[in-house]
């Protein structure tokens, strides 16, 4: 909060060494808290690995709920949250992302050799 402080004379009084009034203003800037909501449908949308995106856009809607009623401590409380969340979707649906990638890759390798040596076994009875 900034205070600013304002001598005003006071009506009728003399300019000389008379003891003058003071206002203070407290002036409220506007104070931005990220509440992730983009990051989070992203992480909903496309990376939802165990529902922490889902959960993750819950918190940003709160964050946003709670910055739009003037409550920016529990803003900054919900907005940490999801950011948390947020980071463990990406983690995770990178993660499972590449194991899925190199599971299926080895899996259709071993496939394909399981059958290539099938093929060459029938074809030794025939």
């Amino acid at each position: 909060m900034i205070k600013e402080e304002h001598d005003l004379p006071v009506m009728g009084a003399s300019q000389g060494p008379a003891p003058t009034a003071t206002t203070v203003i407290n002036i409220q800037t506007e104070t931005s808290v990220p509440d992730h909501i983009t990051w989070s449908l992203f992480n909903t949308v496309y990376m939802n690995w165990c529902c922490l995106g889902f959960v993750a856009f819950a918190y940003s809607v709160k964050s946003r709920d709670r910055k739009m009623v003037g409550d920016l401590i529990g803003a900054q409380t919900y907005a940490s949250t999801a950011k948390c969340l947020n980071i463990w979707a990406l983690v995770l649906g990178i993660l499972l992302t590449i194991i899925f990638i190199i599971l299926f890759f080895t899996g259709a390798l071993v496939f394909s050799v399981n059958i290539m040596h099938t093929m060459r076994q029938q074809r030794g009875y025939h």
